[in-house]
């Protein structure tokens, strides 16, 4: 009984023992599971926290109305309208050029001799054949009026006077042809002679001294400088905002100072295959500094009649079919297709036609590695250096 008492309270101690030593190490191990289970769950949120971008008020812009200026630009050579080419009206030995290249000469001028002997030959050719036919048609004019006073006294009969009327009218047609052909000559041999038609400066020599010259034959090219052209394609598309009369600059090579220009003429059709039209400038050359040949690039400048919705040209991104920007909406980064129209290179400007409104907060310039739906925020208190690490985050 002693000994059952004994083992019972010794086994009642033991229990009690050994259950508080459990309860211990149950706590102690749900405390240890506790620390550890909470700390890895806490480090796991902070490690995959979305991250947030911050940009100043200067980084962000939103749209705005404003007028652009459109410049339509086309190149082209320089070219004088007032050139002339001196050719031979008959043929003949070329005796002497007394124009070299690069002088200058006035209209009237004589610029070389040809040999005109075959041409002083028929003209006076042409002077014997009208004296001949003169002599013909007087004495055709005295027959007749002798045949008149014999039918006045019916001493020949009607039809023979006819006949000598007849005679008579063909000896003047012939002294008339005879004149015109002497006429003709004489003014080949005037033209045969080798003088400037304008003034201006010897631009070519197309004939050397000594060479046997046939009809036609160019001689020299006079150019007038005094006046220049300028002729440029552009596209269908943009020439119906082009008038004749409307002022151009022109950017000339060699030359560092703009030139101004006037829309003189536009082609009425397409120049085919490349369906573009024809414009030309004009433009005064008063001190002949400027050079036919010269190769000249030609601005016009176009107001715009009303306030369009704009962007700056560096908040765009991608290529010219498809352009997008980036714009915070909701506090989140989001991408936007936009489609544009106008552009003002020198106010650095685009018009924007659709994809976004007056009041989307746009990116102003472009950043690497933006995500869509990345946290975005404003911040207009930080400075723009502590600003420029926030996109650096985003790379």
């Amino acid at each position: 009984m002693e000994l059952h008492k004994t083992s019972s309270r010794f086994n009642k101690r033991w229990w009690l023992g050994g259950g508080l030593s459990a309860l211990a190490l149950a706590v102690a191990a749900g405390v240890a599971v506790g620390a550890d289970g909470g700390s890895k769950p806490e480090a796991k949120d902070k490690k995959d926290a979305p991250k947030t971008l911050r940009f100043t008020a200067s980084e962000v812009v939103q749209p705005q109305r404003q007028a652009l200026r459109a410049v339509v630009e086309f190149s082209g050579p320089l070219v004088a309208p007032n050139t002339a080419i001196v050719r031979a009206k008959g043929g003949g030995t070329l005796l002497n050029l007394a124009a070299p290249e690069g002088s200058r000469v006035k209209a009237g001028q004589s610029l070389g001799t040809l040999d005109l002997e075959d041409l002083r030959q028929r003209v006076n050719e042409r002077q014997a054949a009208v004296e001949a036919s003169r002599a013909q048609a007087a004495q055709a004019e005295r027959t007749h009026l002798a045949n008149e006073g014999l039918a006045r006294q019916n001493f020949i009969a009607p039809t023979a006077l006819d006949s000598s009327r007849a005679q008579l009218d063909s000896a003047r047609a012939n002294l008339a042809a005879a004149r015109a052909q002497l006429e003709t000559v004489q003014v080949a041999l005037r033209q045969a002679t080798l003088t400037a038609p304008i003034s201006g400066w010897v631009a070519k020599r197309h004939a050397v001294p000594g060479e046997k010259l046939q009809l036609e034959q160019a001689v020299v090219t006079v150019v007038d400088l005094s006046q220049l052209e300028l002729a440029g394609l552009v596209g269908t598309h943009e020439v119906s905002r082009l008038k004749p009369g409307m002022a151009a600059t022109l950017r000339i090579e060699g030359h560092t100072e703009p030139v101004a220009a006037k829309i003189a003429r536009i082609s009425p059709a397409a120049e085919p295959g490349t369906r573009s039209i024809g414009v030309t400038l004009s433009l005064a050359n008063p001190g002949e500094q400027l050079r036919a040949g010269q190769y000249a690039v030609a601005s016009v400048t176009l107001d715009d009649p009303e306030p369009r919705l704009t962007l700056p040209q560096t908040a765009l991104m991608g290529s010219s079919g498809q352009q997008a920007v980036w714009v915070i909406d909701g506090g989140e980064l989001k991408r936007r297709l936009v489609t544009v129209g106008r552009q003002d290179a020198k106010e650095g400007r685009v018009e924007i036609l659709s994809g976004v409104d007056a009041k989307a907060q746009v990116l102003a310039a472009r950043y690497d590695n933006l995500r869509e739906g990345t946290k975005a925020e404003i911040d207009a208190g930080k400075a723009k250096v502590a600003a420029a690490a926030a996109p650096a985050t985003a790379r």
